[in-house]
């Protein structure tokens, strides 16, 4: 048996008010993995993450290569987890490495030069651009939504019709 994996989710926030306590409890997951080699290297980001974790939730951070060296590992089967990325790129390496997803929730991509606000909470460059496409083309579902409650909105149509694809 291999780990439960409920959610994954892009927020470059990582935890803050909505994951830790709607999405926690909407997905029923007793941890989360924040999965990124620069916070992974990051102590006092890793310290903070921790303590924002909701009751009953505990919360690693890992790199990348870890995540992919534990998804099939029947000693994590117990895990409930939410996968928390901070951009696409990150996903497409753990795809990569051979774990299979079924859909990316997208809840927020800063702006920074050189990237293109598609809503209020998602920018993208053409770095991001391709690695949804790589996402999309794996048969994965690509969905926007800042909150439970949102309607989701298909990543790559919007894409289309921001004319990015």
């Amino acid at each position: 048996m291999t780990m439960d994996i409920r959610l994954v989710r892009i927020d470059d926030r990582l935890i803050h008010g909505q994951v830790a306590t709607v999405w926690a409890k909407v997905t029923k997951v007793n941890r989360i993995l924040v999965v990124s080699d620069e916070v992974a290297k990051d102590t006092l980001r890793k310290t903070l993450l921790k303590q924002a974790a909701p009751p009953g939730v505990a919360v690693n951070v890992i790199a990348i290569d870890k995540m992919i060296s534990i998804a099939d590992d029947p000693k994590f089967s117990s895990f409930k987890a939410l996968l928390l990325f901070t951009n696409p790129q990150d996903v497409r390496r753990v795809v990569e490495g051979g774990i299979s997803l079924r859909s990316v929730n997208i809840g927020g991509m800063s702006f920074s030069d050189g990237k293109k606000m598609i809503t209020n909470a998602v920018a993208v460059n053409d770095k991001d651009v391709e690695d949804l496409k790589f996402l999309n083309e794996q048969g994965i579902e690509l969905e926007i939504r800042k909150v439970v409650a949102d309607n989701k909105v298909n990543m790559m149509d919007l894409l289309k019709k921001e004319n990015l694809l």
